[in-house]
């Protein structure tokens, strides 16, 4: 029998952080999990779909977007069970575990729990608010992961093709079917770092209050402050 899950990574310059990003995903394959690598890029300028074809990947070029770029990725992915995570995320050992026991349930969807590659007081504090976040009101950011079956995805509308706020879109459209699974998704703490912790955690904050609150995607795009990696794009 085929393996059951597609991998779609979005990225835009992430050749940094790509090939950690893809060295847990060994497990799933040896794990008879992983069917294929899809890599949706959005116009890199650096070695990330020379890095994606080095190990067999599938890379899916278009548009600059985090949501179309999921979305494109998405499109190409050819296994029941769709496994989306971020360019410079890493899954922690034995994650195949509680994945494969979810597939058991193509009717709910999952993500991870989120922690940082960092240390300290910060880090600990942002990533317990996203979980919080996650659990209490079902809204977990693209930094969490998504392992959603295709049919439940179809019937939630696909992913929305949205500049920023795909990921909450997405979350909201999955409410009552959206759970956790028990584990870790590691993140890179660099656009924390650079942005600062308290401005950043409360930028992303402000943004999810004012689409929260009828603000269009587009809006918020455009009030976005220019970046330099892709991991910037998601909301």
């Amino acid at each position: 029998m085929p393996a059951p899950i597609s991998v779609v990574i979005p990225t835009w310059n992430a050749a940094a952080t790509l090939p950690d990003t893809l060295a847990p995903l060994v497990e799933g394959a040896g794990a008879g999990l992983i069917r294929e690598l899809i890599i949706s890029d959005g116009g890199s300028s650096d070695d990330t779909c020379a890095i994606a074809r080095a190990t067999g990947a599938e890379v899916v070029s278009g548009p600059q977007g985090h949501g179309g770029q999921i979305a494109r990725g998405l499109a190409a992915a050819r296994a029941p069970w769709r496994l989306v995570i971020e360019a410079d995320t890493w899954l922690a050992p034995g994650w195949t575990g509680p994945v494969g026991d979810h597939l058991a349930d193509p009717g709910r969807a999952a993500h991870f729990k989120l922690t940082f590659r960092a240390t300290g007081l910060a880090p600990r504090l942002v990533a317990g608010w996203a979980n919080l976040r996650s659990r209490q009101l079902g809204l977990p950011y693209g930094d969490q992961g998504l392992l959603i079956h295709r049919d439940l995805l179809a019937a939630r509308g696909g992913y929305p093709d949205l500049p920023v706020m795909a990921d909450v879109a997405m979350a909201r459209a999955l409410r009552g079917v959206l759970c956790e699974l028990p584990v870790a998704a590691q993140v890179s703490a660099a656009r924390y770092r650079d942005a600062g912790w308290l401005r950043r955690g409360s930028g992303d904050l402000w943004r999810l209050a004012r689409y929260l609150g009828g603000a269009a995607p587009e809006r918020l795009a455009a009030d976005h402050s220019p970046r330099v990696a892709s991991s910037d794009l998601r909301n």
